[in-house]
């Protein structure tokens, strides 16, 4: 699965140069990262976004959001935002703020060996 650039980019850009931050390939698209946490991500044109297991049913009432279930699992606490959802920065925005805040708190993950 691939994902889409223009989105891709679109992140960087509202997401700057925050500290800690990073990109990795995972779950077949492009992930971000805060000190090693995973908080947003693009598969193909679509938004996966870590909303926490607190709002994650919040989350589901929203419209374009969907369960994240690449697996045929759903992941608790990580919604998919469909394109239509996100077609505009300032909602984008919003995604990532609400994401980045969920792993905010959080301690750096340790480097792997």
């Amino acid at each position: 699965m691939a994902f889409d650039p223009g989105l891709a980019q679109r992140i960087r850009e509202i997401l700057g140069n925050r500290p800690g931050l990073s990109e990795r390939r995972m779950f077949g698209g492009l992930a971000f990262l805060i000190h090693g946490h995973m908080f947003a991500g693009v598969q193909e044109g679509t938004l996966m976004a870590r909303v926490g297991p607190g709002r994650y049913a919040d989350a589901l009432t929203l419209k374009h959001v969907r369960m994240m279930d690449f697996t045929g699992k759903p992941l608790k606490g990580y919604v998919y935002v469909d394109p239509a959802g996100i077609e505009e920065d300032a909602q984008l925005a919003k995604w990532l703020t609400w994401c980045a805040g969920v792993v905010a708190a959080m301690p750096p993950k340790k480097a792997k060996k």
